[in-house]
């Protein structure tokens, strides 16, 4: 039985190999870091840990993904596999996830920016899953210009509502 256990915990990855999966997975975690430690100042009730496990979540389902379509499941010409099925899960979970932040009150829409943050560290952990890293770190740099460029400009227009310490706004 042990050695079972010890041969699994051995066993080699046959898509992605193990160091490169930890690595992935690692940048998903430091990418949707840097997206919820913003949330997080701002003191949104979606911050740095709800972003890395959304990202590290989405990454991991890449690569469980490509790990599974490695595996022989009949002939050439039987074997289903669609990673677009894989980005459809993806977004369909995250984004309920993100719904759940969103809330309404006194007639106005809260949370909306953080719910699509959390949406977009979905797409930051599918594109480290999948090893697009550059990419993926390109969008964490311009969210994070967005995010903080654009509220210093609402600021300057007046438009910027300052959240109160008895409710959470976006």
């Amino acid at each position: 039985m042990w050695q079972q256990i010890t041969d699994e915990f051995g066993a080699s990855f046959s898509a992605v190999p193990a160091s490169l999966a930890f690595t992935r997975l690692l940048i998903a975690v430091v990418l949707s870091a840097i997206v919820g430690f913003e949330r997080e100042l701002q003191g949104k009730p979606a911050g740095l840990r709800t972003h890395i496990l959304v990202a590290v979540a989405a990454c991991l389902f890449v690569l469980v993904g490509q790990e599974l379509s490695s595996i022989p499941f009949g002939n050439a010409g039987e074997q289903r596999h669609d990673p677009l099925r894989m980005i459809e899960a993806v977004t369909a979970g995250v984004a309920f996830l993100a719904a759940g932040v969103i809330f309404t009150s006194g007639g106005k829409v809260q949370n909306l920016t953080t719910g699509a943050s959390l949406w977009l560290c979905g797409a930051i952990g599918l594109g480290c899953g999948a090893g697009s890293t550059l990419l993926a770190a390109m969008a964490t740099g311009l969210v994070v210009a967005v995010l903080l460029l654009l509220r210093q400009v609402e600021k300057a227009l007046g438009t910027y509502e300052q959240p109160r310490q008895d409710r959470v706004e976006d």
